[in-house]
């Protein structure tokens, strides 16, 4: 008897699934809240002090001041206000001028977040990073990661592949690819890489970035009585196309541009559905061939090239080989715009 009694029947059981739905949303709006007044209240305070270091242009007026609201502040409010607090405060609305970017983000982004952007010297790069961690719900340690791998500096190594008339749209691709969690043999082959892509499918989705979802592998397409077999089949969800992938060992090859484009024109006429857009492709080579690539302008095509690193150097040096890929692209492409204008 007592055992019915205390049992919950279905009605009662889907009230009690709904208030705690109810309870659990309240207590996580409240703590984003606090997260985002919190915020608020520090890069109001870096303000602050910026404007009357500002005001007073004594050199040494920065220091001691700091140092004074240290002081009163850590004995009122706690070590939240620390001097190194303090100065990260500053850092913060210095690097974070306009209130209108940083309110929304406040919203979204823990002051967690914020400490792991402010040393960032790129604004561009700040920003990207920012965006992307509340658009994908990051927490600290994916944004650290991301920021380690070099995210923004190499999507915006694929961007200078592309025009404003482009069918692939910026921000999508990356080049190069880091594709080091594959743990792959030192003399690699192709079916290496495919094969060890399909075991470690999540991490190789992450590392494509948001919107990719697997299709397929080596794809059979029938042409002329002929079997042609594409590596890997993607579709972008927010793209709305299917989105093909080849990989190649060595440096890109001119010939790899016919492959691709025979494959695009059989997907878009066999494979597309209704709503779709145009599938278009990415080839990934373990070396690229910049000048060709600029040269064939296969983003005209819908088609991307990238290198990918099934290793990668040390910290510095990643940093060091890619700031230089950045540079050379840039000044590759914006030499050849100059000479067909």
């Amino acid at each position: 008897m007592s055992q019915n009694k205390n049992k919950i029947h279905l009605p009662e059981q889907t009230l009690f699934n709904d208030l705690s739905q109810l309870i659990e949303r309240s207590k996580q709006f409240v703590i984003t809240q606090a997260n985002s007044v919190m915020t608020m209240l520090f890069w109001n305070v870096g303000k602050r002090i910026n404007e009357d270091i500002l005001q007073n242009k004594r050199a040494d007026y920065g220091k001691q001041i700091v140092a004074t609201l240290a002081t009163q502040l850590t004995e009122k409010y706690g070590n939240n206000f620390e001097p190194k607090n303090l100065r990260r405060m500053m850092q913060f609305a210095d690097k974070f001028p306009d209130a209108e970017i940083v309110a929304p983000l406040a919203r979204q982004l823990s002051w967690s977040h914020f400490r792991e952007l402010i040393p960032l010297k790129d604004e561009k790069a700040r920003l990207y990073y920012a965006n992307e961690a509340a658009e994908r719900h990051w927490g600290k340690r994916e944004l650290r990661q991301s920021i380690e791998r070099k995210e923004f500096e190499r999507t915006e190594i694929a961007n200078l592949q592309l025009s404003e008339q482009s069918p692939v749209p910026f921000n999508i691709f990356k080049d190069p690819y880091f594709l080091d969690f594959l743990n792959l043999p030192k003399d690699f082959l192709e079916n290496d890489v495919e094969e060890a892509i399909l075991k470690e499918l999540e991490r190789f989705i992450l590392e494509m970035g948001k919107g990719f979802a697997f299709v397929e592998r080596q794809k059979r397409m029938i042409i002329d009585g002929e079997d042609f077999h594409l590596d890997l089949l993607f579709f972008h969800r927010t793209l709305k196309r299917l989105v093909a992938i080849e990989l190649k060992l060595g440096k890109f090859k001119a010939k790899y541009k016919g492959q691709m484009e025979l494959y695009l024109k059989w997907l878009n006429r066999y494979e597309r559905q209704e709503g779709e857009n145009e599938p278009v492709g990415l080839i990934l080579c373990t070396e690229g061939s910049r000048e060709q690539i600029e040269l064939l302008e296969m983003h005209k095509d819908g088609i991307m090239i990238a290198e990918y690193w099934a290793e990668l150097p040390p910290k510095q040096l990643l940093e060091q080989k890619i700031h230089e890929i950045v540079a050379e692209t840039r000044e590759l492409f914006e030499r050849n715009k100059q000479i067909k204008q």
